[in-house]
């Protein structure tokens, strides 16, 4: 199988254009590449594939072989990928995705390789049911406590298409992600799990997130953790709706305009390309 290794702002993936090549077992496949001791190395598999009703279409697969919806950092390079490979040869694009399909808008070096990509995420959905969250599924869920490990969690949940739960701190740069979010993820609250997002308000225009993603443990980087961060921040008064988001692995410029959208801009780089026998 010939593969394609990238990366947007640290979130790493094993990416194979499936205009191509034939992915039988997807799942197997992703739990394969991603072992950093034993495959490739990733945070997990992507698969660029032909769509009917968009340009290209994303599968996306955490380490664990768990599909998800979508992926913020990922698609960001599935546009990357389609571009300098001649997939598409425009440079406003749409995905389709497990999230709905996305517009993407490419911007490129003086190699007319793209190496940033602004995505509209989508409207993000905040119903319990929309999440899904057990409880009354009309409901909000904004700074709303959660027990767990005898600790006290203020919790703001959203769904990007994939569900996220917000917890603000003081210091994420010495938080115990390890320790809590593996049991938020796996909480009975959220019967299809969730990813947790740690943030550090900086400052009205700026905010420092840690993210333990669904299937994949901490991870450098989350795009669409990063949207749900944006309007939680909103939700709760603490910042504007334009800011910076410094991730692990990067920096995120995030924008959530009123009644809309939320938008992303970020980076997309090709690690290398090789070839593996499965």
């Amino acid at each position: 199988m010939k593969f394609t290794k990238m990366q947007g702002a640290g979130n790493d993936y094993v990416y194979v254009n499936c205009f191509e090549e034939k992915v039988e077992n997807p799942a197997e496949v992703a739990r394969k590449v991603s072992n950093r001791n034993f495959g490739i190395g990733s945070d997990g598999l992507i698969l660029i594939m032909p769509s009917t009703v968009a340009d290209v279409r994303m599968r996306m697969f955490n380490s664990d072989g768990s599909e998800s919806e979508m992926c913020g950092n990922g698609i960001r390079c599935v546009a990357k990928y389609a571009y300098d490979h001649g997939i598409v040869n425009k440079k406003e694009i749409s995905a389709e995705t497990g999230a709905g399909i996305l517009t993407l808008q490419l911007f490129t070096n003086a190699d007319n390789k793209v190496d940033r990509v602004r995505v509209n995420m989508g409207e993000p959905r905040l119903t319990r049911a929309e999440i899904p969250m057990l409880g009354d599924g009309s409901n909000r869920v904004v700074n709303e406590p959660l027990n767990i490990l005898h600790s006290t969690f203020n919790i703001t949940c959203v769904s990007m298409g994939n569900p996220h739960c917000v917890i603000f701190v003081d210091d994420v740069e010495h938080y115990p992600v390890e320790k809590y979010g593996p049991f938020i993820e796996n909480h009975e609250l959220f019967p299809r799990r969730t990813n947790v997002e740690f943030v550090q308000v900086i400052s009205r225009n700026e905010v420092r997130q840690r993210t333990w993603e669904r299937g994949a443990g901490e991870t450098l980087a989350c795009g669409t953790g990063a949207s749900a961060v944006t309007v939680a921040c909103v939700l709760n008064g603490l910042t504007e709706r334009r800011i910076v988001n410094h991730l692990s692995g990067g920096d995120l410029e995030m924008e959530w305009p009123e009644n809309g959208p939320v938008f992303m801009t970020g980076p997309a780089v090709q690690v290398f390309t090789g070839e593996i026998t499965l």
